[in-house]
């Protein structure tokens, strides 16, 4: 693999791992509501989520459901209709003036595993990312060296960057749970990530390649 090249994948990986999506509001929630230390639970299922699908699209699945459309449209489906569930929850969840004004959030403290489960769910429901890796990675490939050490490059590369701004967006989180403290702001903070993961799941069920 050319440096040039590596470079490129850098850049591109950089702004699309930067820009806002379910994983990153989910991580970003989790830490405003729980602290850092359940986002860190949080980011290691959405990671073995994707690191799962990404090898999965390399070996070459992202063709099949490419080949099989009613398959991917099943998938894509039930991942919409999980976000939307989480929504929901946020959008719905009880907020205790009492509670939120000595610093208590809105939902118990999840266990590590379950955090972990809710970032894999997360991560995989969208079933485009598998597609999206098949498009994008080979382009990075030259086929006249081994594939596999330059895979393993990408796929380490991507996963620096990604966890980075998994961090980034988790210390923005945790920033803002001072001001969850407040009823009418946690209040507010519930129906904006409600109303966020029930946009990303319209987008995926009514959005087609």
């Amino acid at each position: 693999m050319h440096l040039e090249t590596w470079w490129l994948f850098v850049i591109m990986t950089f702004v699309v791992s930067a820009t806002p999506g379910p994983n990153m509001l989910l991580v970003m929630s989790s830490s405003a509501r729980h602290g850092v230390g359940a986002a860190i639970a949080t980011m290691a299922g959405c990671m073995t989520a994707l690191m799962a699908m990404m090898t999965l699209s390399a070996a070459g699945l992202g063709a099949l459901l490419q080949s099989f459309p009613t398959v991917f449209d099943a998938l894509r489906l039930t991942g919409a209709a999980y976000l939307a569930y989480l929504g929901v929850c946020s959008w719905r969840a009880r907020v205790d003036p009492a509670s939120a004004s000595a610093g208590v959030t809105d939902t118990p403290a999840q266990a590590p595993a379950a955090l972990f489960r809710r970032g894999m769910l997360v991560a995989a429901s969208n079933p485009k990312a598998i597609l999206f890796a098949a498009a994008f990675l080979p382009q990075f490939i030259h086929t006249d060296s081994p594939r596999l050490p330059q895979f393993a490059i990408l796929l380490l590369t991507f996963a620096v960057i990604e966890i980075s701004w998994y961090f980034a967006y988790a210390f923005g989180g945790k920033r803002l749970s001072a001001y969850l403290r407040r009823a009418s702001v946690l209040r507010a903070f519930n129906r904006l990530t409600g109303g966020a993961f029930i946009g990303f799941a319209a987008v995926m069920a009514f959005v087609k390649e």
